[in-house]
């Protein structure tokens, strides 16, 4: 059974850091594409990182510069490290796994992931 477990999420300041992490089980992690969304109240799902199992990763514009997606593949683990925090950046943040290969900008699209984990809240403050 597929599991994709979230945590680290908080509140900070902005301009503060925080570290997501999704520890996932019962599939053969390496071999997925795994990705990060997040969702505001009263806003659509949106893409904010993704990597493939070749190690492609693709970042939205909102958060280029800020956000760096990384895992683990010894501890089934994705991260999402978030750096400079901005109060548009609170939101619940979900990751996702996909058992297809994903080009790099299908990386983004909540449509092409079939495995979700429960969310952790990012609540950031001005």
């Amino acid at each position: 059974q597929v599991q994709l477990v979230e945590s680290g999420g908080g509140s900070v300041q902005a301009g503060g850091s925080l570290r997501l992490s999704c520890a996932a089980s019962g599939f053969t992690y390496s071999v997925y594409c795994m990705g990060w969304f997040r969702q505001a109240p009263g806003k659509e799902r949106e893409g904010v990182a993704g990597i493939d199992r070749d190690d492609t990763i693709i970042y939205a514009d909102s958060v280029k510069g800020r956000f760096t997606i990384s895992k683990d593949n010894a501890k089934n683990t994705l991260y999402l490290q978030m750096n400079s925090l901005k109060p548009e950046d609170t939101a619940m943040y979900y990751c996702a796994a996909s058992s297809r290969f994903l080009s790099p900008a299908g990386l983004l699209h909540g449509n092409n992931y079939n495995y979700w984990g429960q969310g952790t809240q990012v609540t950031v403050s001005s």
